[in-house]
């Protein structure tokens, strides 16, 4: 079974999107299995059912506005720069309307309906197997909600629960729990396709492999917070990897994964059409010019790293 897994990384999955594009459409790979965690579980949808160019355009023109209701950031464009900080005003505003986290994604939910259809989810229980990673936040545990099992409302339910990365974005209450992004459990969702029985694995990391830079110092509470998530996201996906090479070792699985080779943005969370038409494109020439780093074995069984 041939699997294609895309992690967690906002804005970022423009990039993942030109990389699928170019094993899909370029090299014509095919899976039987798709799994996406956060931004991931926005993708591979539409990727199950090799409607690519769909994807590109409207994934490359999302706008804030798409995203948020509340939108919980300020933008700051400065020299040809563009810097996120706090919303102070929108914050208020959300927690005097009682709501739970700062900023709210309803807009999301809707914009989920309405690009991914009632026809093109009925084609996809038929043809695909597509997996979505959620965090529920009340039993503390990680679950993975297949689209064939699904109501199509479930369906869009599980893919917004998947990419709301709270406290910023919306918590989605359903079953009695309360669900948040993917990424909080699972960052990178390699282990669970093993799990499946996926025997070849691509898989997409929207973040560089090491992280070997200083970052600034973080000067404001909304500083500290978003470096300790982006922490927190480092060494969970290190130990998806890492869990995954070991899985992939006992199992004889055929891993290839493709890292981000540079930090595209220090807020994934601010969506731009400009910064996200070209990361796809940027996306798209490093697939094909670049050799992912593989975790594979031999027809004798000795495992190939490079």
């Amino acid at each position: 079974m041939k699997a294609l897994v895309i992690s967690g990384g906002g804005s970022k999955g423009a990039f993942g999107g030109g990389i699928a594009e170019y094993l899909m459409i370029t090299q014509g790979k095919k899976y039987d299995l798709f799994v996406g965690s956060s931004v991931g579980s926005l993708l591979i949808s539409q990727l199950a059912i090799n409607n690519i160019p769909y994807l590109k355009k409207f994934f490359t023109t999302v706008r804030n506005r798409d995203v948020y209701n509340i939108f919980p950031f300020s933008v700051i464009k400065k020299k040809g720069n563009i810097t996120t900080k706090i919303n102070h005003f929108n914050t208020l505003r959300s927690f005097l309307k009682g709501c739970d986290t700062f900023g709210q994604s309803k807009n999301l939910r809707k914009l989920i309906a309405k690009t991914h259809s009632i026809e093109d989810f009925n084609i996809l229980k038929e043809n695909a197997d597509v997996v979505f990673t959620v965090s529920n936040l009340t039993t503390q545990t990680v679950e993975y909600k297949h689209a064939k099992d699904c109501s199509y409302e479930d369906y869009c339910d599980w893919m917004w629960a998947s990419a709301n990365y709270v406290p910023f974005m919306s918590l989605l209450k359903k079953n009695n729990c309360q669900y948040a992004d993917g990424g909080f459990g699972s960052f990178i969702p390699v282990r669970y396709a093993i799990e499946q029985g996926a025997t070849e694995i691509d898989v997409i990391v929207l973040d560089k492999e090491l992280h070997d830079d200083k970052l600034d110092i973080l000067e404001n509470p909304f500083e500290s917070l978003m470096g300790v998530f982006r922490f927190m996201s480092n060494q969970i996906g290190f130990k998806d990897m890492l869990i995954a090479k070991l899985k992939g070792h006992q199992s004889h699985v055929d891993i290839r994964m493709w890292y981000a080779p540079e930090d595209l943005t220090d807020n994934p969370l601010y969506f731009n059409q400009k910064l996200m038409k070209k990361w796809w494109e940027q996306g798209y020439e490093y697939a094909k010019n670049t050799q992912p780093k593989c975790h594979c074995f031999t027809p004798d069984g000795d495992i190939i790293d490079r």
